[in-house]
């Protein structure tokens, strides 16, 4: 009965590190797709301003990134996005900054 037990532990962690192992590689070979749109999609230029903007803002990054590739997937994207082109998506998905107000009360 013990040995039960310990042989069920045993499977439960080999299965637990084969789904891991699994999930790893899926998650590579997306990785691996994404990077490979992008390459088409992006000049040299503007895939080096997006590397820059992920070590600065990564979730703007991704942001802009899903869009380019969403784009793409559905057709809509029939050139390539040069540097001037990113730095426009770039303004719009930036949200805009509201500037502090400073009220001074008068006695």
């Amino acid at each position: 009965m013990v040995e039960d037990d310990e042989l069920e532990e045993i499977r439960r962690r080999k299965f637990a590190e084969l789904q891991s192992q699994v999930s790893e590689e899926e998650g590579k070979k997306y990785e691996t797709e994404r990077a490979g749109i992008l390459r088409a999609y992006l000049t040299p230029e503007a895939r080096e301003r997006l590397g820059n903007l992920r070590l600065a803002r990564p979730e703007l990054a991704r942001a802009v990134e899903d869009q380019i590739i969403a784009l793409a997937s559905s057709g809509r994207l029939d050139k390539v996005i040069d540097d001037e082109t990113l730095k426009r998506l770039l303004k719009m998905a930036i949200p805009k900054r509201r500037e502090p107000k400073i009220r001074f009360k008068h006695k």
